[in-house]
């Protein structure tokens, strides 16, 4: 089960989150598993077992006394009733309890990789309560499934010992009316308890089973996710990226693009630059992919978007943001990620183009360790460590999305030298906030609001020294441009 959960995250591709929460995957993934092991593994066995015992006890005991044997086989099924009568609150309560641990999961992920920023405003008070509130809400609905499986519970342990108790007495008066032996009064009383504890043992596991069924509900949802996954052999004809009529928005009420029309030629050095918040990142989010659920037309080498599949696309497109993300383990372990067959040779090649070789060979080499997200690790290195690593792909376009952002001058100058240098080798798109950066761009779109400011096509195309007087002063000024 957990390969086919890790398997159809490989399907949803790189828009995973858009539909599912993190949090929600490793609850389902690890603990949701973990009961639907417990459901096959404890309660179906048992459940085979409910059923068995008390009909085989009545074929032995009805040859022996036949009356007493009818009279504990139809006690029998109260049990199974009072399972059924259960059954369909216990669903909706462990429903709610999911939700809940889910939330609660949800948040306590959220907080955890945001520790940093609380400690920074001193907002951990307001966190601390944030929890409480949340771990309150999942301790009362926890209380209200423990009390309902203490009820439960209850009322079988009444009927199966209830039974059991029957049974006894049913031996000595029909010993005592002459119905039947020593040997049958004693049979009956050695078998009573075995009519009822099985359909007990069930009802126990009962709640395993419905925790596990809840539990699937969660697996199946995810499971049954539409992965729209393309299998085509469709490659593109080169690597001229089109974008006609495009629209997007994250949902019905909030358009982010509209009407967006671009051209981004093969081998070109083309900067996406605006106001934050324009759309730039949604643009190259749905070029590589990321951003699904467009509507107009975005071409590869001619062909469809649409009609590419993820594992193609993301052969000859690498996306570089700001927040790229390095592993724990080694700089040859995330450097083997661009290219699994990579020498040393090319590693090395690979760090002096950003200038992170000296850094690297004064420390353990390649085998230098990272810490979990490279935080052993400067702004500055971390950011040319992963140009290493997308250098090392070397793929056909190459998008930088605020690559240099919060990182140190010296480093941003180290990786823009190095994309000057790419962008006469490859298809190279460029999303920047500052002006210096993409002055020597063969083409400029400026994005304002939801639109591609336009002369001609929906394209803005400058000279430097008109943008830098135009955009610099008038801060994207659409009336002035």
């Amino acid at each position: 089960m957990r390969e086919r959960i890790y398997s159809k995250l490989l399907d949803l591709g790189a828009s995973y989150n858009s539909q599912l929460k993190t949090s929600e995957i490793v609850q389902v993934a690890v603990e949701g598993v973990d009961q639907l092991e417990t459901y096959f593994g404890q309660y179906l066995p048992q459940f085979f077992y409910a059923m068995i015992a008390p009909v085989t006890l009545f074929v032995i005991l009805s040859r022996i006394d036949f009356k007493a044997a009818l009279v504990l086989i139809i006690c029998v099924p109260l049990i199974p009733v009072t399972i059924v009568a259960v059954q369909k609150f216990a669903k909706k309560l462990l429903s709610k309890y999911w939700g809940q641990y889910t939330e609660l999961g949800d948040t306590f992920l959220e907080n955890l990789q945001g520790l940093t920023t609380t400690n920074i405003y001193r907002s951990d008070e307001f966190k601390h309560k944030e929890m409480n509130r949340q771990s309150e809400n999942f301790r009362k609905i926890t209380m209200k499934v423990l009390t309902m499986q203490l009820n439960s519970i209850t009322v079988m342990d009444l009927i199966a010992y209830g039974g059991a108790a029957l049974g006894i007495i049913l031996a000595v008066s029909r010993l005592k009316s002459g119905n039947t032996d020593m040997y049958g009064c004693i049979m009956i009383i050695l078998l009573r308890a075995d009519f009822f504890l099985p359909m007990r043992l069930l009802g126990s596991f009962f709640h395993i089973a419905m925790n596990g069924m809840a539990a699937s509900e969660k697996i199946f949802k995810l499971l049954n996710l539409s992965t729209e996954k393309i299998v085509s052999d469709v490659k593109p004809a080169g690597f001229d990226i089109s974008c006609r009529n495009l629209y997007f928005g994250y949902d019905e009420k909030h358009r982010v693009l509209q009407d967006i029309n671009a051209d981004f030629p093969n081998k070109s050095f083309i900067a996406l630059v605006g106001e934050s918040g324009c759309g730039k990142s949604t643009l190259a989010s749905i070029i590589v992919g990321k951003n699904k659920n467009y509507i107009g037309n975005i071409s590869v080498g001619g062909v469809e978007l649409r009609n590419l599949s993820e594992d193609e696309l993301l052969k000859d497109i690498t996306h570089i943001g700001f927040r790229s993300y390095i592993f724990k383990g080694t700089v040859r372990e995330n450097l083997l990620m661009g290219k699994e067959n990579a020498t040393e040779d090319e590693m090395w090649s690979a760090l002096k183009n950003v200038n992170l070789d000296g850094f690297i060979r004064s420390e353990n080499g390649l085998d230098t360790k990272l810490n979990e997200m490279g935080s052993n690790f400067s702004g500055g290195q971390r950011q040319r460590l992963a140009l290493a690593r997308a250098l090392l792909h070397d793929s056909s376009v190459y998008i930088f999305d605020e690559a240099t952002s919060n990182i140190d001058a010296d480093s941003e100058n180290i990786i823009m030298r190095r994309i000057y240098k790419l962008a006469g080798e490859k298809t190279v798109i460029l999303i920047s906030h500052r002006l210096a950066n993409v002055v020597n761009a063969d083409k400029i779109y400026v994005l304002a609001g939801v639109v591609l400011l336009s002369r001609e096509h929906m394209t803005i195309y400058l000279p430097n020294k008109v943008f830098m007087q135009t955009f610099g002063i008038l801060n994207w000024n659409l009336k002035t441009i």
